[in-house]
């Protein structure tokens, strides 16, 4: 770079062309323009964005369950963490879905109750 080996390179300036994707099985990447150009979106995509609405929304319930906790009303902790521990296994299952049909590297994590409970310590 120094001795100005990259300076006349064609396409100096140009914007880069991100029209096809590289890196992806050619076939692959046809296929995600063509879904595109129509306003769709492979499964895992949306499935992604399902996964994290209903997380945020988990961890708001949990929270707001959390907060009105007291040592008077335990048996309504027990009830509300029972009802958020049934949707947490529903998300894990929406997760483990996921994984199984996303793209190699794009995994997520499921959520864990402990971790959760942790967090609000």
């Amino acid at each position: 770079m120094e001795e100005g080996h990259f300076e006349n390179l064609p396409g100096k300036g140009q914007p880069l062309n991100l029209n096809s994707n590289p890196h992806v099985d050619p076939a692959e990447d046809t296929l995600y323009r063509i879904l595109s150009r129509n306003g769709c979106a492979p499964e895992w995509v949306e499935l992604n964005k399902e996964i994290r609405s209903k997380i945020a929304e988990w961890r708001l319930a949990l929270k707001k369950a959390w907060a009105n906790k007291s040592d008077h009303e335990d048996s309504k902790w027990q009830d509300d963490s029972e009802i958020l521990k049934a949707q947490m296994r529903d998300i894990n299952d929406k997760v483990l879905r996921y994984n199984l049909i996303v793209p190699f590297g794009r995994q997520m994590l499921g959520l864990k109750w402990e971790k959760e409970i942790a967090k609000l310590e």
